[in-house]
């Protein structure tokens, strides 16, 4: 199989032309550096969200899912290494933006807030406080930086990119799988700040959903009993992970092995997060 890329956490491989695996490993990273340890069966719990919300979200969007069943991959795949983290997938023309979605007010989201009042072109009531949800969840696009950060961008960068009735479909069906997952989380005590959603054309034109979907590596999972606007959340994602760094001054650039109980909170809170959205023990 030809491994076709290697991302921070997937590795993608090229079955044939309309098809793809995708492997998820234990990688974890922050701040855009792969982290030294691997949280154990940490892209087990990422393939197994995304194959719910895929599952959950089929009737209004159409996705690049083939199968999550061993059985069906090819014979390199079919190995106990690659069972319950890997997807057979159709091959797509993925388009260049990340397509964040954003219910409430945090993270860099709320930096840009303090500086000017608006996110990503978008002017936002004054007054909001760290936290707080927005009156309506907004669409705020970005680049997809081949190396380090990707840039927020403007509707109206998007549109140049990528025409304005595909901006428009995009940026429309992001904003309601969004909207429909969080009402569905919230029924199971999760608050889903905001998201990241890719997509793609399949060899029709039509827009399909790809990548990955609302896991806690692409959304912030915060616990509804313990919702408090003015600060930052308790989470059910990496958030964790990224607070532990900042708070120990971890150096990017000498990168020093993570502690065993910092590895050991982190799977536990990605394995909870799936067993609450499930209804399934892990």
């Amino acid at each position: 199989m030809k491994k076709i890329s290697s991302g921070k956490v997937r590795e993608i491989y090229e079955v044939d032309d309309g098809k793809l695996m995708l492997v998820v490993s234990d990688r974890i990273s922050a701040f855009d550096v792969i982290l030294p340890n691997e949280v154990p069966d940490k892209g087990k719990v990422l393939n197994k969200i995304s194959e719910f919300w895929f599952d959950y979200t089929k009737d209004f969007v159409k996705n690049h899912v083939i199968s999550t069943n061993i059985s069906d991959f090819p014979e390199e795949f079919q190995k106990e290494e690659f069972k319950d983290r890997s997807m057979l997938v159709k091959k797509l023309k993925m388009l260049p933006i990340e397509c964040i979605v954003r219910g409430y007010i945090t993270g860099s989201g709320w930096k840009s807030y303090k500086e000017n009042g608006t996110v990503c072109g978008i002017t936002l009531p004054a007054g909001l406080q760290e936290s707080q949800k927005l009156p309506n969840p907004i669409f705020t696009p970005s680049t997809k930086a081949a190396e380090g950060h990707d840039e927020n961008i403007s509707f109206e960068q998007t549109v140049e990119l990528i025409g304005e009735d595909l901006a428009t479909k995009v940026r429309d069906v992001a904003i309601e799988i969004y909207s429909k997952c969080a009402e569905y989380a919230a029924t199971k005590g999760i608050i889903i700040a905001d998201t990241k959603f890719e997509f793609g054309l399949d060899e029709n034109g039509d827009l399909v959903l790809g990548d990955e979907v609302l896991t806690p590596d692409s959304s912030r999972f915060w616990p509804a009993s313990d919702y408090e606007i003015g600060h930052g959340q308790k989470s059910f994602d990496k958030q964790y992970m990224r607070d532990w760094l900042k708070q120990t001054n971890w150096d990017a650039n000498n990168p020093t092995p993570i502690p065993v109980d910092v590895i050991q909170t982190t799977r536990s809170k990605y394995i909870e997060a799936y067993e609450r959205l499930t209804g399934n023990k892990f």
